[in-house]
């Protein structure tokens, strides 16, 4: 019988109370510091950074912008420049030197409405190929771009004439193993997920899972894809194994009711794709890893490969505030470091111990 001790803890290290309502907080990479991103009471955005030092969350730069920032990425940045792209409540797609972030090093009109989300692949070398961003948002498309490209998207992913336009409210990118292949997942309001695949500029895989999508992640980004997360308003959240696509089933998945309400976001451990942290409205988050079933795949009545789902287990879960918590983010150097922060105007750096042992 394992003692509790011997099971993950999450500890709340460090908490900073702050004057704006904040939306996204994110690690800058190889660095003991963090992006802290969003609004004033006044309706102008607010980008900070912080140091870790001493067991403190030192403020070292503060910089105010014309729009609230929703989102933020690092993944189409080199190592070296270390650039965060932004989208805004505007619509606008910024990207940020955070050593003189006081003007964009590339700023474009990417939507009509709030960028809801964002993501980045091809840099901090994850996924090979061309650094690119994806942004989804509330006017319904879901555009992709080259930083190295101005003014126009790679790609447009939006409703055909006469199809109603659904809020996007997640993407993600995955199965960016070479230079070809790549995925962008896009999940909806009323519940829609849609997998595209940007080699082809087609729609590889659409399903519905009942309820507003708040989050989707692969559990890797550069690997031919594996596992793709969504969450959901209800406090559902479905875990789908993606190594194999039925013609019609499509792709095999296990749900899992962990929250009482929304579940808003979703994020792999770095350092093991298997393992999990799910943030709650009610101020929660719940650590999960998936249990592989004894085989992936198995032939159905015609014959057809069709693939099997494993399981979640819940390792550790806590409760951090009375508010939902809005952003999560692992660090990608030190296994357990992750910062969150949430509606309650926190954001906490957590040290999560016992990782490797699970």
């Amino acid at each position: 019988m394992s003692s509790p001790l011997s099971k993950p803890q999450i500890i709340a290290h460090i908490q900073k109370s702050l004057n704006y309502t904040i939306f996204d907080s994110k690690w800058i990479p190889c660095s003991a510091k963090f992006v802290s991103l969003g609004n004033f009471a006044r309706g102008t955005g607010v980008m900070q950074i912080y140091e870790v030092q001493h067991g403190e969350a030192q403020l070292i730069k503060e910089v105010e912008k014309p729009k609230p920032i929703k989102c933020a990425t690092f993944g189409a940045t080199s190592l070296q420049q270390r650039h965060i792209a932004t989208g805004d409540f505007d619509g606008n797609l910024n990207i940020w030197n955070l050593e003189v972030p006081e003007v964009p090093v590339y700023s474009v009109k990417a939507h009509k409405e709030i960028v809801n989300s964002i993501d980045g692949v091809g840099g901090l070398g994850i996924g090979d190929g061309a650094p690119e961003i994806v942004t989804g948002s509330r006017d319904g498309t879901v555009k992709l771009w080259d930083p190295r490209q101005r003014d126009s998207p790679v790609a447009n992913m939006e409703p055909v004439e006469g199809e109603t336009k659904r809020d996007c409210w997640t993407v993600a990118f995955g199965h960016a193993f070479n230079d070809q292949d790549r995925c962008v997942c896009a999940g909806y309001d009323n519940g829609d997920i849609k997998l595209f695949d940007l080699r082809n500029m087609s729609l590889r895989w659409e399903t519905n899972i009942k309820n507003g999508v708040c989050c989707v992640e692969f559990d890797r980004k550069d690997i031919n894809m594996n596992k793709l997360v969504a969450t959901s308003l209800e406090g559902k959240f479905h875990v789908f194994d993606m190594r194999t696509q039925h013609p019609t089933k499509g792709f095999a998945s296990v749900s899992e009711k962990a929250h009482k309400s929304t579940i808003w976001q979703v994020r792999h451990l770095p350092q093991n794709r298997d393992i999990f942290m799910t943030a709650g409205g009610a101020g929660n988050l719940h650590l999960w890893k998936y249990e592989y079933p004894a085989e992936r795949s198995k032939k159905d009545s015609d014959d057809v490969d069709m693939g099997v789902a494993g399981s979640v287990n819940l390792l550790q879960n806590v409760t951090l505030s009375t508010q939902p918590i809005a952003s999560l983010d692992w660090s990608p150097d030190k296994q357990g470091l992750c910062v969150c922060s949430g509606f309650d105007q926190t954001v906490r750096v957590l040290i999560v111990t016992k990782l490797n042992v699970v």
